[in-house]
C-alpha cells in the first residue's frame, strides 16, 4: 500500500529535507526510522524538499510498503523510533498513483522577524532578528503586487533548474503581535528560496529602501539582482499542504 505521512520537524539541526551525502537530513532519519519498523528499505517521496535549517508543521510525504500495521498506526510506531525534533503528525493511506509533487495543492509558509533591540535567546532558531523600524503598512500594500500568476524569476535563487518559473500566489500578509512579524504566503507551489527573497524584499519595503509600487517592475524585470536579499533559513516555516484534489483510496 501506499502510505502519506505528514511530518513536523524543527530544522535547527538538518540539512535540509532531501538525503545528501555527509549531512543529516529529515528524508534520511525518516528512512532509517522506516527501515527498523518495516525491516526493509524504504524509498520516501517528500513533497517539500526544505532547505537547512527551515522548519515544517507539517510537510507530506509518500512511501510503499507490505505490511499489516494500519496505515493510521504507522505515525506512532514510526514516532516511538524518530528523535524528538521530528514528528510524523498523520499516517493514511492514499491511492497507489499519489504523488505528493505532482498532484495540485496550495501550500503555506510562515516567515517569523523579531523586531526588537535585542535579539531573544527563546526564539532564535524560529525568527529571524532584525533591529529597527519597519512599516507594516507599506509591507502589506506591496503584499498585493505578488497576489496572481507571475513569472518570479526575480525571486528564485539563480541556479534552479526548474524550467518554468511561473507561479500562483493566492494570499500573503504581515501582522506583527508586539515584537514578532510574520509573513504568511500561500501559493500551488514556491521556487527556491522564493519565500525567503520575498521576505527580504519585503524587509526593505518597511525600512523604506524600497517603495511598494516598486514590486511589479521588479517582477516583470525577471532579474534576481532587482529584488531584495535572502533571508535567514531559520525564519522560515512549511505550515500546511492542502491538496485540490482526494488524496484517499480508491
Amino acid at each position: 500500500m501506499r502510505v502519506m505521512l505528514r511530518v513536523a520537524y524543527d530544522g535547527t539541526g538538518y540539512s535540509g529535507w532531501q538525503k545528501q551525502p555527509n549531512a543529516i537530513t529529515v528524508e534520511e532519519v525518516l528512512c532509517k526510522a522506516c527501515k527498523n519498523l518495516f525491516a526493509q528499505d524504504i524509498d520516501i517521496i517528500g513533497a517539500s524538499r526544505t532547505d537547512a535549517g527551515v522548519h515544517s508543521y507539517g510537510n507530506v510525504a509518500v512511501f510503499d510498503v507490505d505490511t499489516r500495521i494500519p496505515a493510521e498506526k504507522i505515525s506512532y510506531a514510526l514516532n516511538s523510533r524518530l528523535p524528538e525534533d521530528i514528528r510524523v503528525v498523520e499516517s493514511r493511506q492514499v491511492s497507489e498513483n499519489f504523488h505528493p509533487r505532482h498532484v495540485e495543492c496550495r501550500k503555506t509558509y510562515e516567515y517569523k522577524i523579531w523586531n526588537d533591540k535585542f535579539e531573544n535567546p527563546l526564539v532564535r532558531y524560529y525568527s529571524h532578528f532584525f533591529y529597527g523600524n519597519l512599516d507594516i503598512g507599506k509591507m502589506n500594500e506591496a503584499c498585493r503586487y505578488f497576489i496572481g500568476l507571475h513569472d518570479f524569476t526575480s525571486f528564485c535563487s539563480v541556479g534552479s533548474q526548474v524550467q518554468s518559473k511561473i507561479r500562483e500566489i493566492y494570499s500573503i500578509s504581515v501582522e506583527k503581535n508586539n515584537r514578532l512579524i510574520t509573513i504568511r504566503v500561500t501559493g500551488n507551489g514556491f521556487l527556491y528560496n522564493m519565500v525567503r527573497i520575498i521576505a527580504g524584499t519585503l524587509i526593505k519595503v518597511g525600512q523604506g529602501q524600497l517603495e511598494p509600487a516598486e514590486i511589479p517592475k521588479i517582477i516583470d524585470g525577471k532579474n534576481r539582482e532587482l529584488a531584495g536579499p535572502t533571508a535567514p533559513a531559520r525564519g522560515l516555516a512549511l505550515v500546511e499542504i492542502n491538496y485540490e484534489k482526494t488524496v484517499d483510496t480508491n
